[in-house]
């Protein structure tokens, strides 16, 4: 399932977090296709961007996934076990039903759901709950109104039946997103404070690429860092800033901490000088200035290049090595299980 993980997070357009705020998120996924590789159901939590639980249709257990989750109780871990499994029939059902509205009889298709809340650094909070089909949204929850939004033609008839006056599902999740989501969030940013706000700074490497007589592609890979949110930019002759025409996302690293590179095309002339300017949590008021030298004014281009394609070869080595390791350890499917929140509502059918 870690494969699963980045699908997850794209369809349903997750973004990182202001500094010092702190997520709960709730990844539920079914899949039509047990031939597929990956479980019928899974279910993982996170708290910010660290796996913190796991449950899938193989074990139907939920698991702690980090030290700190291990000082909740046995009796936490049967009431997220009975959630996993009354959850896991009903997101079967769904994924069911919504293939025979989309008038399909095979192959592999996925439900999604993901539920979470977030607590920022000034006390505000905010809830969120979205459900995807098939690499789409397909309805989410308008917390302001407590009504669900459909995002699909195919939805409509979901939506219409969760905001009826009958169910009105809609205002009472926010119950739980406001209330006991948030409750559950501040348990675990108080079990796991120690891991989840260690302050790790950033190292940059940057190099440039002549591309014709006239431009030059500047790149900025920062790397090594945690918390995730971070600031990157180019900056010319120290003052002003060159906009980026290529930035990544910021990817994790199998050791917990994060990076991000970023890209820019810069007219060649003599006398103007480029650096990658970094602002980090980590850093406190500093900010980072790397300084690119072109070639024959310090390091040359290939040495620079080499240093940087080492450093994503051994990246890349870290993470076969960490992948081989659990794959041996806990089997395929055991490691892309998933876990879920105290969610102590009812799934929510389409």
């Amino acid at each position: 399932m870690k494969m699963m993980i980045p699908l997850i997070l794209i369809i349903l357009g997750v973004s990182g977090v202001e500094c010092d705020s702190h997520t709960l998120r709730y990844y539920r996924t079914a899949v039509s296709s047990p031939g597929s590789g990956l479980p019928e159901f899974s279910e993982v939590g996170y708290v910010d961007d660290k796996e913190i639980t796991n449950y899938n249709s193989d074990t139907r257990q939920f698991l702690p996934k980090t030290e700190w989750m291990k000082k909740l109780g046995s009796d936490y871990w049967e009431e997220e076990t009975q959630i996993g499994r009354s959850a896991e029939p009903v997101s079967k059902h769904n994924l069911k039903t919504l293939m025979r509205r989309f008038n399909q009889t095979g192959g592999i298709h996925i439900v999604q759901r993901m539920f979470g809340c977030e607590l920022r650094d000034d006390g505000t909070t905010e809830g969120y709950e979205q459900h995807g089909y098939d690499g789409r949204d397909f309805m989410s929850l308008d917390t302001q109104r407590g009504i669900y939004i459909p995002t699909m033609n195919e939805a409509q008839i979901t939506t219409q039946r969760l905001n009826s006056p009958e169910e009105r599902w809609g205002e009472r999740y926010n119950n739980y997103l406001k209330n006991e989501c948030i409750e559950s969030l501040q348990k675990h940013i108080n079990n796991g404070r120690e891991d989840l706000e260690k302050r790790v700074p950033p190292e940059v490497k940057v190099w440039g690429h002549r591309q014709s007589d006239d431009v030059t592609r500047l790149q900025c890979l920062v790397y090594g860092f945690h918390p995730r949110p971070v600031d990157v930019k180019w900056v010319r002759n120290g003052k002003d800033d060159v906009p980026s025409d290529e930035m990544s996302p910021i990817l994790p690293h199998p050791d917990g901490t994060y990076q991000i590179r970023v890209s820019v095309e810069v007219p060649t002339r003599e006398g103007d000088t480029y650096s990658c300017h970094v602002d980090h949590s980590s850093l406190g008021d500093e900010t980072l200035s790397v300084k690119w030298e072109p070639p024959g004014n310090g390091l040359s281009l290939g040495v620079i290049i080499g240093a940087v394609i080492g450093i994503i070869v051994l990246l890349a080595a870290i993470i076969a090595v960490v992948i081989w390791i659990k794959k041996n350890q806990a089997g395929y499917k055991s490691t892309n299980t998933s876990d879920t929140a105290s969610d102590n509502s009812k799934e929510v059918k389409v």
